[in-house]
């Protein structure tokens, strides 16, 4: 059944994606900024009326483009849509999140923000579909399907679905590696983790300092992975299918096995959905089992009193 969900989703999610972004360009020229997060941190809780508006885009759209959609469950980042439309258990499950980096969208600190959808089974995402509206002259597209990525600029004088069939497969081979992650969820000890991975020979980079979108770094070569706690089920898991289509891996660091999406728990302080523990991703093993090794026996709650990691 999948197969038919991620042809259905390649026909139809382009066009709406490229809508949404639309809007989130025109609405960015308002203060649109809104509270309601509480988590503590800045990243987490930033929220916009961009980020409800696409929301309510994109649901509407899996409402009403295929009836097949009916057939998955939505994990959404907001609550904003006709959710009530679609089975809370499901075989299949298709993650939004209407606005990845709100901070820096609200913010116009950068314009690697980006709409996008994946699905998933309980054990692996199946598809990915990534559109950044404010890279190069019209937008940009990342697509991961049967092991293919493809990479590459809008077209908007040519149908949304048209312009993703005409990209070209990222070359793994010939991709270049930077050996760069990005670190996220340890609270005020992120620097100090990022002290301890560059200590192993990798690179670290915060979310904050990113020059774009991390899917599409992340495709090119200028991002191989990230070091994560407790990562969320709306953005998190394009990256790992990413990682996993350009030979690496997600694992949980407390005992270096392949993530999946049945260890999960409800943050009452973000209202989001995260994955249990410290997960590690990168397109490359080596890396991976250094990341593992490192941190195994870090503390295994997101939110801890103390300075431990």
């Amino acid at each position: 059944m999948h197969d038919y969900i991620i042809t259905a989703l390649s026909v139809h999610l382009p066009s709406v994606l490229r809508w949404a972004g639309g809007v989130a360009r025109e609405l960015r020229h308002h203060n649109i900024a809104v509270a309601g997060k509480n988590s503590g941190s800045a990243t987490t809780d930033a929220l916009t009326l961009a980020d409800l508006t696409i929301q309510g885009l994109i649901v509407s759209a899996l409402r009403d483009c295929d009836p097949i959609f009916r057939y998955c469950r939505i994990d959404a980042e907001e609550t904003t849509g006709d959710l009530t439309r679609f089975p809370q258990e499901a075989d299949y499950t298709i993650g939004i999140d209407p606005i990845d980096g709100t901070k820096k969208y609200r913010d116009h600190t950068s314009n690697g923000y980006a709409v996008m959808l994946h699905l998933r089974s309980q054990a692996a995402v199946l598809y990915s579909l990534v559109y950044i509206p404010e890279q190069g002259e019209h937008g940009w597209w990342i697509e991961a399907s049967n092991e293919n990525i493809l990479s590459g600029p809008d077209d908007p004088s040519r149908a949304a679905g048209d312009v993703l069939r005409s990209l070209t497969p990222i070359d793994r081979a010939a991709r270049p590696n930077s050996n760069t992650i990005y670190l996220i969820g340890f609270q005020h000890r992120d620097e100090e983790a990022a002290r301890r991975v560059e200590a192993l020979g990798l690179k670290t980079v915060s979310l904050d300092h990113l020059a774009g979108c991390a899917y599409e770094l992340i495709a090119r070569g200028d991002l191989d992975g990230c070091l994560i706690h407790s990562p969320n089920v709306y953005d998190f898991p394009v990256t790992s299918h990413l990682c996993r289509i350009l030979g690496g891996d997600a694992v949980w660091t407390r005992n270096g096995e392949a993530i999946n999406f049945r260890e999960t728990w409800l943050d009452p302080k973000s209202n989001m959905i995260r994955l249990s523990g410290i997960v590690a991703c990168h397109t490359h093993h080596e890396s991976l089992l250094k990341l593992v090794g490192l941190a195994k026996d870090w503390h295994p709650l997101r939110y801890h009193d103390g300075d431990e990691l």
